[in-house]
């Protein structure tokens, strides 16, 4: 399971309401306080950039799809059909997990016939999905 962000976010709230025990006070609740703060600037960063990178991908993921189709049967072409209603990240990670289910068989397809061109456009997406969703840690204080 991947959290989403209010997830995360909600772990943080919960993580900073109840106050540790005396006995935990110094460094477990400076370390507590450390993740927490981490949890929230990757929170951060995936808020800013999750629409649009998931934007992207469901085009890239349809537009592979739609290729595939003249390829590999039509089928591919009606998944590709699903539509980007709900702009919320939870409406778009929706879309995205049909259409990533999707481009998974079209992958087994084309690599059981030896579609090498398809199979390299299906892994440059892969690695510009991945990179597009990399999440950035800062420097940690004494490093």
């Amino acid at each position: 399971m991947t959290p989403t962000v209010p997830e995360l976010l909600l772990g943080n709230f919960l993580a900073l309401i109840e106050p540790p025990p005396p006995e935990a006070m110094g460094e477990f609740l400076q370390g507590r306080v450390a993740v927490t703060g981490m949890i929230s600037m990757l929170c951060a960063q995936e808020a800013e950039r999750g629409t649009e990178t998931r934007l992207w991908e469901n085009a890239d993921i349809r537009a592979l799809l739609r290729c595939g189709a003249a390829r590999h049967g039509a089928a591919f072409a009606e998944r590709a059909e699903v539509e980007d209603k709900d702009m919320t990240l939870a409406g778009m990670d929706r879309v995205n997990a049909a259409l990533r289910k999707a481009l998974i068989d079209l992958h087994i397809a084309a690599e059981e016939a030896g579609d090498r061109e398809l199979d390299h456009a299906i892994l440059r997406h892969y690695v510009e999905s991945a990179d597009r969703r990399r999440l950035d840690l800062p420097p940690m204080p004494g490093n």
